[in-house]
């Protein structure tokens, strides 16, 4: 269990630099790019989405990992144990949909709710960083035509 519990300190520190180097490097980015500052909201989202398929995957391979390799648990369900299914599990529990077809056991309970903690923290300061984006570069006024 202790290597379980540091696998989960280490997802969080890791996905938490992930996204914070993500959104810095777009911040930084999307002052200077030379086009149209809706298509830089469009460019934000498409870097924030990046961020979480990076950072799904980071949970997916450990929960296969401390599974497959090192027996802390396994998942239970109509689906076999595959990476596969592992990275399907961690998109499910990092964005808290939690289907149910699929259920952690073993000690890799402990992994799925530090996953969801994790990712609700993530995707709200994504939201966040959305928001501030959407402050900065849509200008609904210089493009408002009417009267």
């Amino acid at each position: 269990m202790p290597i379980v519990a540091l696998s989960c300190v280490l997802l969080i520190a890791l996905t938490t630099v992930v996204h914070y180097e993500v959104l810095r490097v777009m911040h930084a980015a999307l002052t200077v790019l030379h086009i149209p500052d809706r298509a830089k909201l469009l460019a934000a989202m498409f870097g924030i989405f990046a961020a979480h398929f990076v950072e799904i995957a980071l949970y997916g391979g450990a929960i296969w990992g401390l599974g497959h390799h090192m027996g802390f648990g396994a998942l239970s369900g109509a689906l076999p144990f595959s990476l596969e299914n592992c990275l399907y599990f961690s998109a499910e529990t990092y964005t808290s949909l939690g289907l149910g077809d699929i259920a952690p056991t073993g000690a890799l309970r402990l992994v799925a709710g530090v996953e969801a903690l994790n990712g609700l923290v993530l995707i709200g300061w994504s939201a966040s960083f959305a928001y501030l984006s959407m402050e900065r570069f849509w200008n609904v006024d210089a493009e408002d035509t009417r009267p």
